[in-house]
C-alpha cells in the first residue's frame, strides 16, 4: 500500500488543486467517503459539499463542491467539480449574504450552494 495518493481537483473552468495527500473526504450519493492510499477503485457522483483533503505535508485543504464525480485507481484521486473553490477563496460575507438572498427568493439551490461555502470556510 502507498503512503499517499495523488489528488487532481478539478472545476469546469479551472484546475483547482493538485497535490499528494494521505486522505481525501467528501460527500457521495451514497454519503460521505474517506479515500486513503491502496482504497479500492471506485466511481461516484459528488453531492454539493465541503471536499477536505489532509496532504502529505500534513496541512489541510478545504474546498466547497458543488455535483460532478471522483474516481479513484491506482493511488490517483480525480474529482471533477461542476463549480468548485477553495476555502482560502471564499468570501464569508458575500457568502452570507447570497444565503440570506437565496432563503428570502426561496431558491433552494442558490442556498444550498452559500450554504457549502459557508461550511467549507468554518471547516478550514
Amino acid at each position: 500500500m502507498a503512503a499517499e495518493l495523488h489528488v487532481e481537483l478539478v472545476a469546469a473552468d479551472r484546475s483547482v488543486w493538485s497535490g499528494e495527500a494521505t486522505l481525501v473526504v467528501a460527500r457521495t450519493t451514497s454519503g460521505d467517503i474517506g479515500v486513503m492510499p491502496g482504497h479500492q477503485p471506485l466511481l461516484g457522483v459528488l453531492e454539493s459539499g465541503p471536499v477536505t483533503i489532509r496532504t502529505s505535508e500534513g496541512t489541510t485543504v478545504v474546498a466547497a463542491v458543488h455535483g460532478g464525480f471522483l474516481s479513484f485507481a491506482d493511488d490517483k484521486l480525480s474529482l471533477l467539480a461542476e463549480i468548485a473553490e477553495l476555502a482560502d477563496e471564499i468570501d464569508v460575507e458575500r457568502a452570507e449574504r447570497a444565503l440570506e438572498r437565496a432563503k428570502s427568493d426561496a431558491d433552494g439551490a442558490a442556498e444550498r450552494r452559500a450554504d457549502v461555502r459557508i461550511r467549507a470556510v468554518a471547516v478550514r
